[in-house]
């Protein structure tokens, strides 16, 4: 009976692994994982002893309080913004203007001390518009005036004036369009007319301004526009709608598609 009962009860085999299981357990990838985090803070402190001192300064700020050193210095991690810089036009507009308001009182003073101008330099008018600084010679009567009455010829002291606007404008980069006008008197013959007069005047003048410094590159327009722009709309006979306008143009406006619009054909 005995014997009956240990048949009965049943066999259980405990089978144990061989020791070289623990070869394909995980402790090899925190060893790994080490080895790369150690071989990444060595590039990194070599990286950085070749950086300036500014950005040596800035890692170690960054570090110390990453959360608040980019709002307190006004720059992030490396050279920059913590946020994208956008640029402000505004400020660089006005920082042009301000160029061409020193361009224009530097021309200014030069005609004033030069006393081979004294009849003429009165009539340089000099203003800062929307496009730029615009610097107009004007007539006055026939005795003082920029060219002989008729003509595109400029007369001896209007090259010296415009000689001093093209070796003061020559320091600039800014583009240059040149405006023609005229009063409403007629040409007898109808080959020749205020809108050759007016374009052949700014012609001359920036032939001699680019004499005087001014590279082709910046002449950005010649423009005649015979009587239709006079000065003096009460009276479109006045000698002071004579003139011509240097206009020294900002460069938004230079790159404004209102100057020169290229469309496609409608028909």
């Amino acid at each position: 009976m005995e014997d009956e009962e240990k048949q009965a009860q049943p066999i259980i085999v405990v089978k144990k692994k061989g020791g070289h299981g623990g070869h394909h357990g995980g402790a090899w990838k925190v060893a790994y994982a080490d080895f790369v985090t150690a071989m990444m803070a060595f590039f990194l402190v070599m990286w950085l002893v070749s950086q300036s001192d500014q950005i040596k300064e800035a890692v170690a700020g960054y570090f110390n309080d990453p959360a608040n050193y980019g709002q307190m210095k006004g720059q992030g991690v490396l050279q920059g913004s913590s946020k994208p810089k956008i640029p402000d036009i505004k400020s660089e507009k006005q920082k042009e203007l301000n160029m061409l308001r020193a361009a224009a009182q530097n021309i200014k003073q030069i005609m004033e001390k030069n006393p081979d101008l004294v009849n003429l330099r009165n009539q340089v008018e000099m203003t800062i518009t929307s496009r730029g600084l615009k610097i107009q010679l004007i007539d006055k009567d026939e005795e003082q005036a920029f060219f002989e009455l008729g003509s595109a010829k400029l007369n001896p002291e209007a090259k010296k004036i415009i000689s001093i606007i093209g070796q003061e404008l020559a320091k600039l980069d800014n583009n240059i369009v040149i405006e023609g006008h005229t009063d409403s008197r007629q040409y007898t013959t109808r080959k020749y007319t205020n809108w050759e007069l007016s374009t052949d005047r700014a012609n001359a003048a920036r032939y001699l301004l680019m004499k005087n410094g001014i590279t082709k590159n910046q002449i950005f327009g010649i423009e005649g526009y015979g009587d239709r722009f006079p000065k003096i709309y009460e009276d479109p006979m006045d000698e002071r709608n004579r003139r011509v306008a240097i206009l020294v143009l900002i460069k938004s406006a230079s790159n404004s598609t209102a100057m020169y619009e290229i469309g496609s054909p409608i028909y």
